[in-house]
């Protein structure tokens, strides 16, 4: 069977850190996204359809042409011009029935062997808002009856997720869906039109969603993945003096200097230097050739390759960019002090993270000055740079 995986797009809503990369290439767990959506499809699909844009030479080069006996196929989609027009470009390689993903978003295997039983279905959530999805209305049978985008009045619960299965006509219903009001052709209305004359499932999920809308959406996916780890693993050298607590992987040639502490579940990569003295808490993730000094702490982080953090530091709840340099006593605050959820500001707007903890996201090339405090949920764009002392108390943007 043959999948079709969308990602083109700029994704704006995770700006900085998909300025130097396209989303599919974030790291979690030091594996870009995309190899982790990869992994769910070995097996299941012979062909995998990438639908590319946004710097897609990236995307070309970091995966090649096969994946783990999976054949993949490039197809430019010149244009965003919505969903819809995403998929439609897929059709010069599409010979039968095929799945269709959200390429950014994380979906459990279980799922995508039960959605290719079908002829046309829509993997669905039951969520407790559905005024925040496209939400389906269904029969007793979960055939679908409409799909309403953020419905102002009750319609059900479960919401559309961007996984399904379609036939080649499908194609020819695309052709002829208008276009939206921002001039995109939507799939949402294409499934609309095609259910009326064809059974269209909404299948509810049994595993796991994990979308990736925004850029702190990595912690929570992090946090998930590391859940599951239940042995240690280490390539490299712990000194004597250095602890190590619960699940902890040391990838090849790193060293734990005495005095670390490592308080799994926790990832170091290759070629990393910790210590002495510092302390790594659960749930981070270090990237490749990183420098972590005297007295530093981190806790539930995401760090990525060749970054360096002079003593004193801490960086909490926070990613961290490629080759960014935070000097000593580099604080990120991640906590409100009365107590409610953090909120960023996405292109002008305050978006509120559901995170109780946020602290700091740093595009590749950031440099603090030392003694550098940022604020809850403040983001740094690539190749900024503070003073020594600076307070950081909204978004620095080059």
């Amino acid at each position: 069977m043959q999948a079709v995986l969308l990602v083109a797009g700029r994704s704006t809503r995770t700006y900085p850190l998909t300025l130097t990369r396209p989303k599919p290439l974030l790291p979690l767990v030091n594996r870009p996204l995309i190899e982790h959506s990869l992994e769910q499809m070995t097996g299941l699909f012979d062909q995998v359809i990438l639908i590319v844009g946004y710097r897609q030479e990236m995307i070309r080069q970091h995966l090649g042409s096969r994946y783990k006996g999976m054949q993949l196929i490039y197809q430019v989609q010149a244009e965003q011009l919505g969903t819809g027009h995403a998929v439609l470009q897929a059709r010069p390689h599409i010979s039968g029935p095929f799945v269709a993903l959200n390429g950014d978003d994380l979906f459990d295997r279980v799922d995508l062997e039960r959605l290719s039983q079908y002829d046309y279905a829509a993997l669905a959530k039951r969520v407790p808002d559905p005024s925040q999805y496209g939400v389906f209305r269904v029969d007793g049978k979960n055939r679908v009856l409409d799909l309403v985008e953020k419905p102002k009045s009750y319609l059900g619960d479960l919401a559309n997720i961007g996984g399904y299965i379609l036939q080649p006509e499908f194609f020819d219903a695309l052709e002829r869906t208008p276009k939206s009001e921002r001039n995109e052709i939507e799939i949402t209305s294409t499934i609309q039109s095609v259910a009326q004359t064809a059974p269209f499932t909404a299948l509810p999920i049994r595993g796991n969603w994990r979308p990736t809308g925004y850029a702190w959406d990595l912690l929570g996916h992090q946090e998930a993945l590391l859940s599951s780890m239940e042995s240690s693993k280490c390539s490299g050298t712990v000194e004597k003096g250095a602890l190590l607590t619960g699940p902890v992987i040391i990838d090849d040639n790193s060293t734990i200097r005495s005095g670390a502490v490592i308080e799994g579940p926790a990832v170091i990569g290759r070629e990393c230097d910790i210590g002495p003295n510092c302390y790594i808490r659960k749930n981070t993730v270090v990237g490749d050739r990183c420098r972590i000094g005297q007295a530093v702490e981190i806790k539930n982080a995401l760090i990525m390759d060749d970054v360096q953090i002079a003593h004193l530091s801490y960086v909490g709840d926070s990613i961290v960019g490629c080759s960014c340099n935070l000097g000593a006593g580099t604080i990120t605050a991640n906590r409100r002090h009365d107590g409610n959820t953090i909120r960023s500001e996405i292109k002008g707007e305050l978006i509120d993270t559901g995170r109780a903890k946020l602290g700091a996201i740093l595009g590749d090339g950031v440099h603090t000055g030392i003694h550098t405090s940022i604020y809850p949920g403040r983001k740094l764009w690539p190749g900024t740079w503070t003073r020594p002392g600076a307070v950081v108390d909204r978004d620095l943007i080059s």
